[in-house]
Protein backbone atom coordinates (compact mmCIF):
# COMPACT_ATOMS: atom_id res chain seq x y z
CA UNK A 1 0.00 0.00 0.00
CA UNK A 2 1.57 3.28 -1.08
CA UNK A 3 2.00 5.99 1.53
CA UNK A 4 2.46 9.61 0.49
CA UNK A 5 3.99 12.46 2.43
CA UNK A 6 1.88 14.54 4.77
CA UNK A 7 2.55 17.66 2.69
CA UNK A 8 1.33 15.89 -0.45
CA UNK A 9 -1.88 14.76 1.25
CA UNK A 10 -2.80 17.92 3.18
CA UNK A 11 -6.17 19.05 1.91
CA UNK A 12 -7.45 22.58 1.43
CA UNK A 13 -9.21 23.93 4.52
CA UNK A 14 -6.99 21.91 6.87
CA UNK A 15 -6.30 25.07 8.91
CA UNK A 16 -8.53 26.94 11.34
CA UNK A 17 -11.01 29.33 9.67
CA UNK A 18 -11.89 31.81 12.40
CA UNK A 19 -11.04 35.41 11.41
CA UNK A 20 -11.35 36.82 14.94
CA UNK A 21 -14.65 38.50 14.24
CA UNK A 22 -17.73 38.73 16.44
CA UNK A 23 -20.25 37.08 14.11
CA UNK A 24 -21.70 33.70 15.04
CA UNK A 25 -19.05 31.07 14.29
CA UNK A 26 -18.24 27.44 14.95
CA UNK A 27 -15.63 25.02 13.72
CA UNK A 28 -15.87 21.29 14.27
CA UNK A 29 -13.59 18.28 13.70
CA UNK A 30 -14.34 14.55 13.45
CA UNK A 31 -11.78 11.76 13.92
CA UNK A 32 -12.67 8.08 13.62
CA UNK A 33 -10.72 4.87 14.29
CA UNK A 34 -12.24 1.52 13.31
CA UNK A 35 -11.13 -1.72 14.97
CA UNK A 36 -12.15 -4.51 12.56
CA UNK A 37 -10.94 -7.32 14.85
CA UNK A 38 -13.17 -6.05 17.67
CA UNK A 39 -16.01 -5.15 15.32
CA UNK A 40 -16.22 -1.68 16.88
CA UNK A 41 -15.22 1.95 16.29
CA UNK A 42 -14.45 5.15 18.16
CA UNK A 43 -15.41 8.60 16.85
CA UNK A 44 -14.07 11.77 18.47
CA UNK A 45 -15.92 15.03 17.76
CA UNK A 46 -14.56 18.43 18.79
CA UNK A 47 -16.06 21.88 18.34
CA UNK A 48 -15.42 25.47 19.30
CA UNK A 49 -18.15 28.12 19.22
CA UNK A 50 -17.84 31.92 19.23
CA UNK A 51 -14.15 31.76 20.19
CA UNK A 52 -13.87 35.51 20.83
CA UNK A 53 -15.62 34.77 24.13
CA UNK A 54 -18.31 36.60 26.01
CA UNK A 55 -21.17 35.27 23.86
CA UNK A 56 -24.04 33.01 25.04
CA UNK A 57 -22.61 30.00 23.22
CA UNK A 58 -18.87 30.65 23.62
CA UNK A 59 -16.95 27.52 24.49
CA UNK A 60 -15.90 24.09 23.31
CA UNK A 61 -17.31 20.57 23.34
CA UNK A 62 -15.72 17.14 23.08
CA UNK A 63 -17.90 14.13 22.28
CA UNK A 64 -17.04 10.46 21.83
CA UNK A 65 -19.18 7.82 20.17
CA UNK A 66 -17.65 4.52 21.18
CA UNK A 67 -18.10 0.78 21.75
CA UNK A 68 -21.69 -0.32 21.02
CA UNK A 69 -22.58 3.31 20.18
CA UNK A 70 -21.97 4.42 23.79
CA UNK A 71 -21.58 8.16 24.34
CA UNK A 72 -19.44 10.53 26.38
CA UNK A 73 -19.51 14.33 26.34
CA UNK A 74 -17.55 17.09 28.05
CA UNK A 75 -17.78 20.86 27.69
CA UNK A 76 -14.88 23.31 27.83
CA UNK A 77 -16.30 26.76 28.65
CA UNK A 78 -12.93 28.57 28.65
CA UNK A 79 -12.24 29.64 25.07
CA UNK A 80 -8.80 30.94 26.06
CA UNK A 81 -7.68 27.35 26.56
CA UNK A 82 -8.48 26.39 22.95
CA UNK A 83 -5.87 26.57 20.20
CA UNK A 84 -5.77 25.73 16.48
CA UNK A 85 -3.31 26.24 13.65
CA UNK A 86 -4.37 28.39 10.70
CA UNK A 87 -2.12 26.74 8.07
CA UNK A 88 -2.42 23.04 8.90
CA UNK A 89 -4.49 20.59 10.90
CA UNK A 90 -3.76 21.13 14.56
CA UNK A 91 -6.06 21.87 17.50
CA UNK A 92 -6.49 21.29 21.18
CA UNK A 93 -8.50 22.28 24.23
CA UNK A 94 -7.96 21.62 27.89
CA UNK A 95 -9.87 22.23 31.06
CA UNK A 96 -6.92 23.37 33.17
CA UNK A 97 -3.15 23.52 33.09
CA UNK A 98 -1.12 22.01 35.93
CA UNK A 99 -0.81 24.52 38.82
CA UNK A 100 -2.69 27.18 36.83
CA UNK A 101 -3.73 30.22 38.94
CA UNK A 102 -7.40 30.59 39.66
CA UNK A 103 -7.59 33.87 37.74
CA UNK A 104 -9.53 33.62 34.48
CA UNK A 105 -6.95 34.55 31.86
CA UNK A 106 -7.99 36.67 28.87
CA UNK A 107 -5.97 34.31 26.69
CA UNK A 108 -3.70 31.45 27.67
CA UNK A 109 -0.41 31.94 25.81
CA UNK A 110 0.50 28.36 26.69
CA UNK A 111 -2.45 27.01 24.70
CA UNK A 112 -0.67 25.33 21.83
CA UNK A 113 0.74 21.98 20.82
CA UNK A 114 2.51 20.16 23.64
CA UNK A 115 4.91 17.27 23.36
CA UNK A 116 2.89 14.11 24.09
CA UNK A 117 4.75 13.45 27.35
CA UNK A 118 4.22 17.05 28.48
CA UNK A 119 0.52 16.86 27.67
CA UNK A 120 0.19 13.64 29.64
CA UNK A 121 1.95 15.15 32.64
CA UNK A 122 0.54 18.67 32.68
CA UNK A 123 -3.03 18.50 31.30
CA UNK A 124 -5.65 17.22 33.69
CA UNK A 125 -8.41 16.94 31.08
CA UNK A 126 -8.47 17.78 27.39
CA UNK A 127 -7.29 16.74 23.94
CA UNK A 128 -4.89 17.65 21.15
CA UNK A 129 -4.83 16.47 17.54
CA UNK A 130 -2.85 16.95 14.34
CA UNK A 131 -2.78 15.10 11.04
CA UNK A 132 -0.44 12.51 12.54
CA UNK A 133 -1.04 12.50 16.32
CA UNK A 134 -4.10 12.37 18.56
CA UNK A 135 -4.34 12.13 22.33
CA UNK A 136 -6.64 13.11 25.17
CA UNK A 137 -8.35 12.25 28.42
CA UNK A 138 -11.90 13.02 29.50
CA UNK A 139 -13.84 12.25 32.67
CA UNK A 140 -17.58 12.79 33.11
CA UNK A 141 -18.95 13.70 36.57
CA UNK A 142 -20.55 10.24 36.72
CA UNK A 143 -17.08 8.68 36.59
CA UNK A 144 -17.12 7.54 32.97
CA UNK A 145 -13.65 7.99 31.49
CA UNK A 146 -11.80 7.83 28.19
CA UNK A 147 -8.10 8.16 27.39
CA UNK A 148 -6.32 7.77 24.07
CA UNK A 149 -2.99 8.13 22.31
CA UNK A 150 -2.35 7.11 18.73
CA UNK A 151 -0.37 8.18 15.69
CA UNK A 152 -1.72 8.20 12.14
CA UNK A 153 -0.10 7.67 8.74
CA UNK A 154 -2.30 9.26 6.05
CA UNK A 155 -2.98 7.12 2.97
CA UNK A 156 -5.63 9.20 1.16
CA UNK A 157 -6.48 12.85 1.65
CA UNK A 158 -9.26 13.94 -0.69
CA UNK A 159 -8.42 13.30 -4.32
CA UNK A 160 -5.91 11.30 -6.30
CA UNK A 161 -2.88 10.95 -4.00
CA UNK A 162 -0.35 11.80 -6.73
CA UNK A 163 -2.11 15.09 -7.50
CA UNK A 164 -2.96 18.25 -5.59
CA UNK A 165 -5.61 17.46 -3.01
CA UNK A 166 -9.10 18.82 -3.58
CA UNK A 167 -11.61 20.90 -1.66
CA UNK A 168 -14.63 18.72 -0.98
CA UNK A 169 -17.04 21.46 -2.08
CA UNK A 170 -14.91 22.60 -5.05
CA UNK A 171 -13.18 25.91 -5.70
CA UNK A 172 -16.22 27.92 -4.62
CA UNK A 173 -15.57 26.72 -1.07
CA UNK A 174 -12.73 29.24 -0.87
CA UNK A 175 -15.34 32.01 -1.04
CA UNK A 176 -17.52 32.73 2.02
CA UNK A 177 -20.75 31.66 0.35
CA UNK A 178 -21.52 28.18 1.74
CA UNK A 179 -23.14 27.73 5.14
CA UNK A 180 -21.55 25.64 6.46
CA UNK A 181 -18.25 24.58 4.89
CA UNK A 182 -17.31 20.89 4.76
CA UNK A 183 -13.97 19.23 4.08
CA UNK A 184 -12.83 15.62 4.26
CA UNK A 185 -9.34 15.91 5.72
CA UNK A 186 -8.24 12.29 5.44
CA UNK A 187 -10.37 9.72 3.63
CA UNK A 188 -8.16 6.91 4.85
CA UNK A 189 -5.19 6.48 7.15
CA UNK A 190 -3.51 3.88 9.37
CA UNK A 191 -3.64 4.46 13.12
CA UNK A 192 -1.41 2.80 15.70
CA UNK A 193 -1.73 3.24 19.46
CA UNK A 194 -4.38 2.69 22.10
CA UNK A 195 -7.78 3.89 23.30
CA UNK A 196 -8.96 3.27 26.85
CA UNK A 197 -12.74 3.27 27.31
CA UNK A 198 -14.28 2.86 30.77
CA UNK A 199 -11.04 1.32 32.01
CA UNK A 200 -10.63 -1.20 29.18
CA UNK A 201 -7.71 -0.62 26.83
CA UNK A 202 -7.91 -1.37 23.11
CA UNK A 203 -4.50 -1.61 21.43
CA UNK A 204 -4.32 -1.43 17.66
CA UNK A 205 -1.82 -1.34 14.81
CA UNK A 206 -2.60 0.09 11.37
CA UNK A 207 -6.30 0.45 12.15
CA UNK A 208 -8.43 2.33 9.57
CA UNK A 209 -8.62 6.04 10.45
CA UNK A 210 -10.65 8.93 9.04
CA UNK A 211 -11.10 12.67 9.65
CA UNK A 212 -13.22 15.58 8.41
CA UNK A 213 -14.35 19.06 9.50
CA UNK A 214 -17.10 21.70 9.26
CA UNK A 215 -17.16 25.44 9.89
CA UNK A 216 -19.56 28.37 9.67
CA UNK A 217 -22.49 29.69 11.67
CA UNK A 218 -24.40 26.40 12.06
CA UNK A 219 -24.77 22.91 10.63
CA UNK A 220 -27.06 22.46 7.59
CA UNK A 221 -30.80 22.72 8.04
CA UNK A 222 -31.02 18.99 7.29
CA UNK A 223 -28.43 16.39 6.31
CA UNK A 224 -27.35 12.75 5.98
CA UNK A 225 -23.95 11.02 5.89
CA UNK A 226 -22.33 7.64 5.19
CA UNK A 227 -18.68 6.73 5.80
CA UNK A 228 -16.61 3.55 5.84
CA UNK A 229 -12.98 2.59 5.28
CA UNK A 230 -13.18 -0.92 6.76
CA UNK A 231 -14.72 -3.05 4.02
CA UNK A 232 -14.41 -6.84 4.10
CA UNK A 233 -11.37 -7.97 2.13
CA UNK A 234 -10.72 -4.47 0.73
CA UNK A 235 -8.44 -2.64 3.19
CA UNK A 236 -7.60 0.04 0.62
CA UNK A 237 -11.22 1.09 -0.06
CA UNK A 238 -12.56 4.30 1.51
CA UNK A 239 -16.03 5.78 1.08
CA UNK A 240 -17.52 9.09 2.17
CA UNK A 241 -20.94 10.26 1.03
CA UNK A 242 -23.43 12.81 2.24
CA UNK A 243 -25.91 15.48 1.43
CA UNK A 244 -27.74 18.36 2.96
CA UNK A 245 -29.94 21.39 2.69
CA UNK A 246 -27.57 24.32 3.08
CA UNK A 247 -27.51 28.08 2.61
CA UNK A 248 -25.71 29.61 -0.38
CA UNK A 249 -25.72 33.41 -0.33
CA UNK A 250 -28.99 33.33 1.55
CA UNK A 251 -30.65 30.79 -0.76
CA UNK A 252 -31.34 27.22 0.32
CA UNK A 253 -30.16 24.35 -1.91
CA UNK A 254 -30.13 20.57 -1.65
CA UNK A 255 -26.86 18.91 -2.69
CA UNK A 256 -25.15 15.56 -2.24
CA UNK A 257 -21.89 13.86 -3.17
CA UNK A 258 -20.08 10.51 -3.12
CA UNK A 259 -16.32 10.07 -2.94
CA UNK A 260 -14.50 6.76 -3.30
CA UNK A 261 -10.77 6.03 -2.98
CA UNK A 262 -9.41 2.67 -4.14
CA UNK A 263 -6.01 1.44 -5.31
CA UNK A 264 -4.67 4.96 -5.83
CA UNK A 265 -7.68 6.18 -7.79
CA UNK A 266 -10.32 8.72 -6.77
CA UNK A 267 -13.90 8.35 -7.99
CA UNK A 268 -15.80 11.59 -7.41
CA UNK A 269 -19.52 12.12 -7.86
CA UNK A 270 -20.42 15.76 -7.16
CA UNK A 271 -23.06 18.18 -8.47
CA UNK A 272 -20.71 19.69 -11.06
CA UNK A 273 -19.73 16.37 -12.69
CA UNK A 274 -22.49 13.89 -11.90
CA UNK A 275 -26.17 13.35 -11.22
CA UNK A 276 -26.60 12.32 -7.58
CA UNK A 277 -29.87 10.92 -6.23
CA UNK A 278 -30.89 9.78 -2.78
CA UNK A 279 -33.67 8.31 -0.71
CA UNK A 280 -33.04 8.51 3.03
CA UNK A 281 -35.49 7.23 5.63
CA UNK A 282 -36.08 9.06 8.92
CA UNK A 283 -33.85 6.31 10.34
CA UNK A 284 -32.57 2.89 9.32
CA UNK A 285 -32.26 3.10 5.53
CA UNK A 286 -29.89 5.13 3.31
CA UNK A 287 -29.91 4.74 -0.48
CA UNK A 288 -27.85 6.73 -2.98
CA UNK A 289 -27.02 6.45 -6.67
CA UNK A 290 -24.82 8.63 -8.83
CA UNK A 291 -23.85 8.73 -12.49
CA UNK A 292 -20.85 10.56 -13.99
CA UNK A 293 -19.49 10.50 -17.54
CA UNK A 294 -17.62 7.24 -16.92
CA UNK A 295 -19.04 5.55 -13.84
CA UNK A 296 -22.18 4.51 -11.97
CA UNK A 297 -22.25 3.93 -8.22
CA UNK A 298 -24.93 2.57 -5.93
CA UNK A 299 -24.85 2.75 -2.11
CA UNK A 300 -27.10 1.12 0.45
CA UNK A 301 -26.83 1.72 4.17
CA UNK A 302 -28.95 0.13 6.87
CA UNK A 303 -29.21 -0.36 10.61
CA UNK A 304 -31.87 -1.63 13.04
CA UNK A 305 -34.49 0.82 14.25
CA UNK A 306 -33.10 0.49 17.78
CA UNK A 307 -29.52 1.34 16.76
CA UNK A 308 -27.90 4.73 16.96
CA UNK A 309 -27.20 7.45 19.49
CA UNK A 310 -28.28 11.12 19.59
CA UNK A 311 -25.35 13.52 19.22
CA UNK A 312 -24.93 17.25 19.67
CA UNK A 313 -24.15 19.53 16.73
CA UNK A 314 -23.66 23.30 16.44
CA UNK A 315 -26.83 25.24 15.68
CA UNK A 316 -27.55 28.96 15.79
CA UNK A 317 -28.84 28.31 19.31
CA UNK A 318 -25.64 26.51 20.37
CA UNK A 319 -24.92 22.80 20.71
CA UNK A 320 -28.12 20.78 20.44
CA UNK A 321 -29.13 17.12 20.08
CA UNK A 322 -30.09 17.41 16.42
CA UNK A 323 -28.49 14.31 14.85
CA UNK A 324 -28.38 10.56 15.30
CA UNK A 325 -25.41 8.30 14.50
CA UNK A 326 -24.32 4.71 14.50
CA UNK A 327 -20.86 3.27 13.85
CA UNK A 328 -22.30 -0.22 13.37
CA UNK A 329 -24.21 0.29 10.14
CA UNK A 330 -24.30 -2.05 7.17
CA UNK A 331 -23.02 -0.52 3.91
CA UNK A 332 -23.07 -2.13 0.46
CA UNK A 333 -21.68 -0.52 -2.68
CA UNK A 334 -21.34 -1.33 -6.35
CA UNK A 335 -19.23 0.62 -8.84
CA UNK A 336 -19.76 0.06 -12.58
CA UNK A 337 -18.69 1.53 -15.87
CA UNK A 338 -21.48 3.71 -17.13
CA UNK A 339 -22.02 2.44 -20.68
CA UNK A 340 -21.01 -1.21 -20.49
CA UNK A 341 -22.39 -1.69 -16.96
CA UNK A 342 -19.25 -3.72 -16.21
CA UNK A 343 -18.97 -4.32 -12.46
CA UNK A 344 -15.68 -2.82 -11.26
CA UNK A 345 -16.11 -3.08 -7.52
CA UNK A 346 -18.50 -4.64 -5.04
CA UNK A 347 -18.03 -4.22 -1.31
CA UNK A 348 -19.71 -4.77 2.04
CA UNK A 349 -19.10 -3.67 5.61
CA UNK A 350 -20.91 -3.96 8.91
CA UNK A 351 -18.78 -1.16 10.40
CA UNK A 352 -20.25 1.77 8.49
CA UNK A 353 -20.86 5.19 9.94
CA UNK A 354 -24.43 6.36 9.28
CA UNK A 355 -26.04 9.65 10.29
CA UNK A 356 -29.07 11.84 9.84
CA UNK A 357 -29.45 15.34 11.22
CA UNK A 358 -31.52 18.47 11.29
CA UNK A 359 -35.22 18.46 10.46
CA UNK A 360 -37.86 17.60 9.47
CA UNK A 361 -37.49 13.81 9.37
CA UNK A 362 -41.15 12.79 9.48
CA UNK A 363 -40.95 11.05 6.09
CA UNK A 364 -38.25 9.77 3.66
CA UNK A 365 -36.12 12.42 2.00
CA UNK A 366 -36.08 11.80 -1.76
CA UNK A 367 -34.00 13.92 -4.09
Amino acid sequence: MALFSLVDLQTPHSGYHWQRGQRRFFEGWYFRVTLPAAGQSFAFMYSIEDPAGGQPHSGGTAQILAIADQYLCRTFPAVHRFWAWSEALGLGHWRSFENEPAANLRWDTRANWLAPAAFEQQIQEGYQATATWHQGKLTEPNGHTARWQYQTRPVYGWGTPTQTQQATAGWLSFLPIFEPGWQILMAHGLATGWIEWQGQRYNFTNAPAYSEKNWGAAFPEKWFWLQCNAFLGLPDLALTAGGGRRSVLGWMEEVAMIGLHHQGQFYEFVPWNAAVNWQIAPWGDWQMTAESREYLIELKGACPATAGTPLRAPTRQGMQFVCRDTLLGSIDLQLRRRYSRTLLLEAHSSLGGLEIGGSPWDQPWVS
